[in-house]
C-alpha cells in the first residue's frame, strides 16, 4: 500500500475527487510552487471559487494527505504536496504556457549556424537553457555517426592503450582504455589490420556488429592477443562517449543561490556530485526514448535524484531521419515552474534538432 492510496487508483486520484477537493489540491500544489512553503487553509479561504470556511478546507486537505497527495511539514503550518501529488497535478492538472517571443528569439539566436560547431552550439543552447529557466540545465550531445576510414592501436604503458579513430569525415577522435594483459606491438597491429579490413563505409555501431560476428567465425585465424584486444577493445565504442560524445550541465550557482537552508545545499552537492560521477548518465536520460516530447521525473521517481529531492524536465531531440539523437532537460527543485519550463524544454529540443537536422 502506497502513501495511504487504498481503493483509488493512482490513474483514477484526480478524477475520483469532487470540485472542492481538485480545486483545494489545485490551490495548494499552486500556492507552494509560487512559494516554496506550506499553504494553509485561511489561505485558501480567500482565493476558493466558492466560499467555504477554514474548517472545511482543513476537511479536505486531510483527506487529501490521506491519500497521500499532501503532507503537513509542521503542526498548524499548513501542507505541501509530497512528491506522489506533484506527479498526479502533472499529470492531471498542469496548465501548460506557451514560448514567449523573447524566448524564441534568444534560442534561435543561440543555435545559429556557426558551421560545423555543433559542440559550440550545444554548449550555447545549455547556458541560454539555463539561464532563461534559473536552473541547472543539461544537455546530452549526440554520438558520431559518420562512417569509419580507418582505427590504429596505440601503447602508452601496460595498462593503458590508446585507440585512434579518423571517420570519413575528416574528424579524428582519441580514446584511452585498458588493453589485456600481455599485449604486444605485433598483436596491436594485428588488431588493428583485423579492425580496418572489415572498416570500409561503416560507423562505429555498425562495425561493433559485424566484429561481434567475424569474432566468431574467424578466431582461430587470431593470435589469441590480438582476439582478447579486439573484444575487450569494445571499450573504445562502449566505454564513455559511447552512447553519447558529453553531457554538458550548466547552472549549479541557479540551483545553490534559491536554497539557504544547510539541507538544501547538501542536496543541491549531492545532486551534482552524482551528475558528475555518473557514468550511467546516457543511460538515465535515454529513458526519453520511449516516448517522444517532454518527460518530467520528480524526486525520487528515479535512482540519480533520490537523495537530492530534485525534479528534471527532458525532452529528446531527433535527427531528419526521426531518430532520437540526443536530449536537453532542466533540473531544479521540486517546486519548479513546470508550466513555463515544460514548453521552453519542448521548443528547444525541437530547435536543436531541426538545426541538427539541417547539418546532414
Amino acid at each position: 500500500m502506497e502513501n495511504g492510496i487504498r481503493m483509488i487508483e493512482r490513474s483514477n486520484v484526480i478524477s475520483e475527487m469532487n470540485d472542492r477537493s481538485r480545486e483545494v489540491f489545485r490551490r495548494v500544489v499552486e500556492g507552494y510552487l509560487d512559494s516554496g512553503g506550506p499553504v494553509g487553509s485561511r489561505t485558501l479561504t480567500r482565493s476558493m471559487s466558492e466560499k467555504v470556511s477554514a474548517a472545511t478546507i482543513r476537511n479536505v486537505m486531510q483527506d487529501l494527505e490521506y491519500l497521500g497527495l499532501l503532507d503537513s511539514p509542521h503542526v498548524s503550518a499548513g501542507r505541501i504536496p509530497t512528491h506522489l501529488g506533484l506527479r498526479m497535478f502533472v499529470d492531471g492538472l498542469l496548465e501548460v504556457g506557451t514560448v514567449t517571443d523573447d524566448v524564441r528569439e534568444k534560442m534561435h539566436h543561440t543555435v545559429r549556424d556557426d558551421g560545423n560547431d555543433v559542440t559550440g552550439m550545444l554548449d550555447r543552447v545549455g547556458s541560454a537553457l539555463s539561464g532563461l529557466t534559473q536552473g541547472a540545465s543539461l544537455v546530452l550531445t549526440p554520438k558520431h555517426e559518420a562512417p569509419l576510414k580507418h582505427v590504429e592501436f596505440v601503447s602508452l604503458a601496460p595498462d593503458r592503450a590508446l585507440v585512434v579513430l579518423v571517420f570519413a569525415d575528416g574528424q579524428v577522435e582519441n580514446r584511452v582504455f585498458t588493453p589485456p594483459v600481455g599485449q604486444t606491438p605485433s598483436s596491436l597491429r594485428e588488431a588493428a589490420n583485423f579492425l580496418n579490413s572489415l572498416i570500409e563505409g561503416k560507423t562505429l555501431s555498425e562495425l561493433k556488429v559485424t566484429v561481434e560476428r567475424e569474432i566468431k567465425t574467424r578466431r582461430r585465424e587470431l593470435d589469441s592477443l590480438a582476439a582478447d584486444l579486439i573484444e575487450n577493445g569494445d571499450a573504445f565504442w562502449e566505454g564513455d562517449g559511447a552512447h553519447y560524445e558529453r553531457l554538458i550541465v550548466r547552472g549549479r550557482s541557479h540551483l545553490l543561490s534559491q536554497s539557504s537552508e544547510a539541507a538544501d545545499l547538501d542536496r543541491i552537492r549531492t545532486l551534482f556530485d552524482d551528475l558528475e560521477k555518473k557514468r550511467d548518465i546516457a543511460e538515465f536520460l535515454e529513458l526519453t526514448e520511449d516516448g517522444e516530447g517532454v518527460r518530467i521525473f520528480i524526486g525520487s521517481e528515479n535512482k540519480l535524484f533520490s537523495l537530492s529531492g530534485s525534479s528534471l524536465v527532458v525532452s529528446p531531440y531527433m535527427n531528419a531521419d526521426r531518430k532520437i539523437i540526443g536530449a536537453v532537460g532542466v533540473i531544479g527543485p521540486t517546486r519548479l515552474n513546470y508550466g513555463r519550463i515544460v514548453p521552453i524544454v519542448d521548443y528547444t529540443a525541437q530547435l536543436v534538432g531541426r538545426m541538427l537536422s539541417n547539418k546532414v
